[in-house]
């Protein structure tokens, strides 16, 4: 590992024990053990580092779901269940806030954060395609299906954050994923 990619986990760990709030780059860096300028260097600026952080943590995550994809046996419905469930883990939080805090901030035009925005979407939206073409979907349905799921379930997490009620988020995407399960083909559709 060289000396970008140690900072960079150091950082991404950093992040998800104490979340960034007001920090200055600065504090970051004495924090990681290093200088400011050591992450001037790598990453160009704050907003780069958080960038990098927040690419990092969703690399992470599309892995954890892409293992997901391959237990045997388990439903789609069931594979998403278990999925939210570790999204939605409180442990995450810091980097969720992160990630929306960073976005919002991109969306904005905000300098050094709006290549965030290059294929954050499409990251997910291409493998989740696959996986929903595997269950039969063509891959125009699949597609769709794949959009809407990750605009339900940023949009929960989101929801998560700002209320902080589990209970409620969780019922509701039991019930976004009872409706994906009633389009799966070979199913009666609930909502004809």
């Amino acid at each position: 590992m060289n000396a970008k990619e140690r900072l960079l986990a150091a950082a991404v760990d950093y992040v998800a024990e104490h979340g960034v709030g007001d920090r200055s780059l600065r504090q970051i860096a004495g924090a990681l053990g290093t200088s400011h300028r050591m992450l001037i260097y790598h990453f160009g600026s704050k907003e780069g580092l958080l960038v990098a952080i927040i690419r990092t943590v969703e690399a992470r995550q599309l892995e954890i779901m892409a293992s997901m994809a391959a237990v045997p046996g388990e439903s789609p419905g069931d594979a998403a269940r278990r999925y939210w469930q570790g999204l939605a883990n409180p442990a995450l939080w810091p980097n969720e806030r992160l990630f929306f805090e960073v976005y919002g901030q991109a969306l904005q035009g905000r300098p050094g954060t709006t290549h965030l925005l290059n294929d954050i979407v499409d990251s997910w939206v291409k493998p989740l395609t696959a996986m929903i073409v595997s269950h039969g979907f063509s891959e125009a349905d699949a597609m769709a299906h794949a959009r809407l799921g990750l605009a339900v379930t940023r949009g929960l997490l989101l929801d998560l954050l700002a209320t902080g009620d589990r209970a409620a988020t969780d019922a509701a995407m039991d019930k976004f994923i009872e409706m994906y399960e009633g389009q799966l083909p070979g199913r009666a559709n609930p909502l004809s």
